[in-house]
C-alpha cells in the first residue's frame, strides 16, 4: 500500500498547471484521483477493525500487525474463567458499543460489564502524518460499575501480534517480577515500515493491588507484568486461549507450592509469568487495578512527523468528541417528535456503533461449486442428502460493516446495502469503499457468497451448516440500494452547482489536518469531483452488469412450460435452496412459502428485488454512456412492473402473493400475507395510481394483519403459521423493513397526489412513531439494540448488540430517506 505525502500531492497539483490545456485536464484528473485515493487509503488505514472482540486494532493490511484487549474481575476466583476478549451473546454486559465515532478520526466506545463489575471505556484516535498512515492511541479508562464496590479489582491485558513478515520486541527491561513504568514493544513490517507501541502507567491517581502473602516477593502487581511468544500466525487469534495457558500454569504453581488453604489473593495468581520470547511475534501486558483505573496504549510510525504522546491523545479525544456532536446534528437533524437530547444521545450511539462495527478480514472462503439439479421433482430432497464438496478458495478481503459484533461478526451481503444507507449519508466515500470491495469478490459468473467468513477465526463464530457458501444460492441484493443513494447524491450536488470545498486544480482550499486533506472533505470527494465518480461508476459497471446477468440466469422461474399468463414471458424468478420449512436464499428465513416446494414456483419478493436491481443497473447505465443497455434494461423494467400484477395479484385475497404449481398442474397463488406481500410497495414499484395501493394500505394497518403498536408483524396474525416453529419471520418485527415501508410511503406515496394520499400519510405518521418509541424504550431498558421485536410485547429479541441495520432507525427519526 502507498500512500501519497500531501506534500507530493501539491507539487503535483502544481506541475500539472504547467502542462498544456488538455494535458492539464488528464494529469489534474489522474493526480487528483490518485491523491484521494492515497489520503483515503491513509485516513481508513488503521481502524477497530476486528469488530468481533470488544476492542481491537488494526490497519487495513492482510497479514500484519493486530491488538486486542482482554479484562476480568480479580476480586475472586469464579471470575478469571470468564476473562472477557471476543464480544458474546452470553456475556453478562449491559449494553457495549461507541457513543461518538467517525471511521476516519476515531471516537469512545462504553462497554457496561455487569458480570465483572466496571465499565470499560475506550478512547480511539488517529492522528495522520508520513507515508505510513500516521498513528494512533487508545486510552482505556474503568471505573466500578453502580453498585460495585469501590475498590473492585480488575485486571487488564494489551496484546499486539504480528502475522505475517516482520518482527515484534520487548524494548525495556525485564525483571522477575515485572516491568517497572512505560512498556515499549518495538516493531517492522514491510508495509508498515518501523514503528512503537508504548503502554503507560497511566496517571498516579492509579491505584495496584496491596498483597499481604508471600507470593508478592515473586511478582509486584504494582509494576506492568508479561508473556512473549512466537506463534503460528493463523493461531495469534486464539491469543485468549495463550493467556488462559499461561495463567493456568501459574494458579497450578501456586497450589502445588502454597496447597489449597494458603493460596495466593486472585489478583496476586491471575498473573503473566514475566517469561517468554522478548523478539516474539505475539507480545502481552497486563495491569491490575483496584477501584477506578485509565492508562494508554500510543502507536507511533517511524515516518510520522512527530510521536504519539498521552497529551496529544487527550487533546485530539476531545476535538474528535467535539467535532462528531456537531457533525451528527448536520447530518441527522432530528425531527418531531424526536428531537429532544434523550432521542439524540440514543441516535449518536446507534449510529456510532453501527459505524464502530466495521471490519476488515482477510481469509480463505469454503465454497461449494457443484451444481445441484434443482429443477426436477422432489429438488430440495436430493439437494439435501446429496454430500457438499467444498473447496477452500482464496485468500480474499473484505471491507464491511457488521449485523452484531457479539453473534454476527462478518460480512453479510443481505445486511450490507442497508448498512450503507446511513454510513453513506455521512460519509459516502467510506460507504463507496465497502461496496467496491464487496463487487470485488464476484467472481466471473457474477457470484458472490451470501456470507462472507473469511479465515479461521471467522469460521470459528459460525455454525458448521453455515460455512460453506454455494454458488448457486443467492440473496436479496441490498447493495443496489447504496448505488442509487450514492448517484441521488451526485444529482443533488449536481443541481445545486456549489463549488467542491478543495479544488485541487488551483491549489486552493486545500485543508491540512495531520499533514493531510481534511476528513470531512474526504468524506464527500465523489460527490464534489464528478470526474471521481465518473471513474467509479465506469469501474463498477461491468461488474455490476455481470452480477445482475448471474441473477436473471441463475433465479429464472419458468412461465411459459404452466400456461400462465403475463405480459412478459422472461421477466418471473423462484428463490433457489428452498426446502419445505425454508428460503434462506431469500433472507426471509423461515417465512412461509409454498410446501412442498416446486420448480413451478415463482417468488414475488425476489421478481421485486429484480425490478430494483434493474433499475439500478439503468441508472448507473446512464451515467456512463452505455445507451443501448439503457434501452433493453427499461424495457425489462417494464416488463417486471406489469408482471408483478400479472403473476402476483392475487384478486381475492387482495394481495400480492407467491406462485406455484397444485396437484393438477395449475399455476395457483399461495397466499401467506405478510412482508412478501409488501415487497411491489417497500421498492417503490407500485404506482400511486394503482388501484392495488390501497389493499396493501389496509393490509399494513389492519391490527388483525400486520399492523403493530411496535411496527409491522412479519407475518399476519391470521396466517396458520403465525408465531410458529422457528418464529423467526414468522410475526416479530425487523426494522429494515419498518425502514423500507416508511421510505417508500415518504418519498413515493405522501407527496404525490393520488386516491391514496392521505391514508399513506396516517400510515407514515403513526408507523414511524410507533417503531422508534419501541426500539427507544427497549434500549432505555435494556442497553442493547436488538436483532428483531416481539409481534406481541415489542420486547428485543434473538442477537443482542444487533446496531447493524436496526440503526437505520436514526435515518427515520431525521427523516433522511436516501
Amino acid at each position: 500500500m502507498k500512500l501519497l505525502d500531501p506534500i507530493l500531492w501539491v507539487a503535483a497539483a502544481g506541475s500539472a498547471l504547467l502542462a498544456s490545456a488538455s494535458e492539464t485536464v488528464d494529469q489534474s484528473t489522474l493526480a487528483l484521483e490518485n491523491a484521494i485515493t492515497a489520503a483515503s487509503n491513509s485516513s481508513l488505514l488503521w481502524g477497530p477493525y476486528r469488530p468481533g472482540l470488544y476492542f481491537g486494532v488494526r490497519p487495513r493490511i492482510p497479514k500484519s500487525l493486530m491488538t486486542g484487549l482482554m479484562w476480568a474481575n480479580v476480586d475472586d476466583y469464579a471470575h478469571f474463567k470468564d476473562l472477557r476478549h471476543s464480544a458474546e451473546q452470553g456475556d453478562d454486559v449491559r449494553g457495549f458499543g461507541w457513543v461518538e465515532y467517525d471511521a476516519r478520526s476515531g471516537g469512545r466506545q462504553v462497554i457496561n460489564d455487569v458480570g465483572m463489575s466496571v465499565k470499560i471505556e475506550t478512547e480511539f484516535v488517529k492522528v495522520e502524518g508520513g507515508d505510513k498512515g500516521g498513528n494512533w492511541g487508545v486510552r482505556i479508562r474503568g471505573t466500578p460499575i453502580e453498585g460495585a464496590p469501590e475498590d473492585v479489582r480488575t485486571t487488564l491485558i494489551f496484546y499486539t501480534g504480528l502475522e505475517g513478515q516482520g518482527q515484534l520486541h520487548l524494548d525495556s527491561d525485564l525483571e522477575t517480577d515485572g516491568i517497572e513504568g512505560t512498556v515499549l514493544i518495538g516493531g517492522r513490517t514491510p508495509d508498515l515500515g518501523d514503528f512503537k507501541v508504548e503502554i503507560t502507567d497511566g496517571p498516579k491517581t492509579n491505584v495496584h493491588p496491596v498483597i499481604n502473602h508471600d507470593a508478592a516477593a515473586e511478582k509486584d502487581i504494582q509494576k506492568t507484568q508479561y508473556v512473549g511468544a512466537n506463534l503460528m500466525e493463523d493461531t495469534l487469534w486464539r491469543a485468549k486461549d495463550l493467556i488462559l495457558q499461561q495463567i493456568s500454569a501459574a494458579v497450578q504453581s501456586a497450589s502445588q507450592k502454597y496447597g489449597e488453604n494458603d493460596m495466593p489473593p486472585p489478583a496476586q495468581i491471575f498473573t503473566l509469568p514475566n517469561t517468554g520470547v522478548v523478539s516474539g511475534n505475539f507480545q502481552a501486558v497486563q495491569k491490575t487495578f483496584e477501584g477506578s483505573f485509565e492508562f494508554d496504549v500510543l502507536y507511533t510510525s517511524r515516518s510520522a512527523p512527530q510521536a504519539m504522546t498521552s497529551g496529544g491523545l487527550g487533546e485530539r479525544i476531545e476535538e474528535i468528541k467535539t467535532a462528531f456532536r456537531a457533525r451528527f446534528d448536520e447530518v441527522f437533524p432530528l425531527k418531531a417528535p424526536f428531537d429532544k437530547e434523550e432521542y439524540v444521545s440514543f441516535a449518536r450511539e446507534l449510529f456510532s456503533s453501527l459505524l464502530g462495527g466495521v471490519g476488515y478480514f482477510h481469509g480463505t472462503s469454503l465454497v461449494d461449486r457443484t451444481h445441484h439439479d434443482e429443477d426436477s421433482e422432489n429438488f430440495w430432497e436430493s439437494s439435501l442428502s446429496t454430500p457438499r464438496s467444498p473447496q477452500e478458495e482464496g485468500p480474499t478481503t473484505l471491507f464491511t460493516a457488521t449485523p452484531s459484533r457479539c453473534f454476527f461478526p462478518r460480512g453479510f451481503y443481505w445486511d450490507e446495502g442497508f448498512h450503507l444507507l446511513p454510513i453513506g449519508l455521512w460519509d459516502n466515500d467510506l460507504s463507496l469503499e465497502i461496496v467496491k470491495s464487496w463487487f470485488g469478490l464476484v467472481d466471473e459468473d457474477g457470484w458472490v457468497g451470501r456470507e462472507q467468513i473469511l479465515g479461521s477465526e471467522a469460521r470459528s463464530r459460525v455454525p458448521a451448516d453455515f460455512v460453506v457458501q454455494e454458488t448457486r444460492y443467492a440473496n436479496p441484493p441490498t447493495l443496489m440500494l447504496a448505488v442509487v443513494a450514492f448517484i441521488e447524491r451526485l444529482d443533488q450536488q449536481a443541481n445545486v452547482g456549489s463549488e467542491p470545498s478543495f479544488n485541487f486544480q488551483d491549489g486552493n482550499g486545500i485543508g491540512l489536518s495531520g499533514g493531510g486533506i481534511e476528513n470531512e472533505m474526504l468524506s464527500s470527494a465523489h460527490i464534489e469531483h464528478p470526474t471521481l465518480a465518473t471513474t467509479y461508476l465506469n469501474d463498477l459497471y461491468p461488474i455490476l452488469k455481470r452480477h445482475y446477468d448471474w441473477f436473471r440466469r441463475t433465479q429464472a422461474g419458468d412461465i411459459k412450460a404452466w400456461d400462465r399468463e403475463a405480459f412478459s414471458m422472461k421477466e418471473g424468478y423462484r428463490w433457489r435452496g428452498r426446502t419445505p420449512d425454508h428460503c434462506l436464499t431469500s433472507g426471509l428465513d423461515d417465512y412461509p412459502r409454498a410446501r412442498p416446494p416446486h420448480t413451478g414456483e415463482l417468488h414475488v419478493d425476489l421478481l421485486s428485488w429484480m425490478g430494483l436491481m434493474t433499475k439500478t443497473l439503468r441508472v448507473v447505465a446512464e451515467k456512463v454512456g452505455e445507451e443501448d443497455d439503457v434501452a433493453e434494461l427499461k424495457r425489462v423494467e417494464e416488463a417486471i412492473i406489469r408482471n408483478i400484477d400479472d403473476l402476483h395479484w392475487n384478486e381475492e385475497e387482495q394481495a400480492y402473493c407467491d406462485a406455484t404449481i397444485d396437484e393438477y398442474e395449475e399455476s395457483v397463488h399461495v397466499c401467506h400475507k405478510g412482508y412478501i406481500s409488501l415487497f411491489p410497495i417497500l421498492l417503490g414499484l407500485l404506482s400511486p395510481e394503482s388501484p392495488h395501493l390501497g389493499a396493501v394500505l389496509d393490509l399494513m394497518r389492519d391490527p388483525e394483519e400486520l399492523w403493530s403498536p411496535w411496527g409491522l408483524r412479519s407475518l399476519s396474525k391470521k396466517d396458520e403459521y403465525y408465531g410458529q416453529g422457528e418464529n423467526y419471520w414468522r410475526g416479530p418485527i425487523w426494522i429494515p423493513i419498518q425502514y423500507l415501508a416508511l421510505s417508500s410511503l415518504y418519498k413515493n406515496y405522501i407527496n404525490t397526489p393520488g386516491p391514496n394520499q392521505e391514508k399513506a400519510r396516517e400510515i407514515y405518521t403513526e408507523l414511524r412513531q410507533n417503531v422508534v418509541e419501541n426500539v427507544f424504550n427497549e434500549w432505555k431498558r435494556t442497553g442493547i439494540a436488538w436483532e428483531q421485536y416481539d409481534r406481541e410485547t415489542g420486547e428485543g429479541s434473538r442477537a443482542k448488540g444487533f446496531t447493524g441495520w436496526t440503526s437505520m432507525v436514526v435515518m427515520i427519526m431525521a427523516e433522511t430517506y436516501k
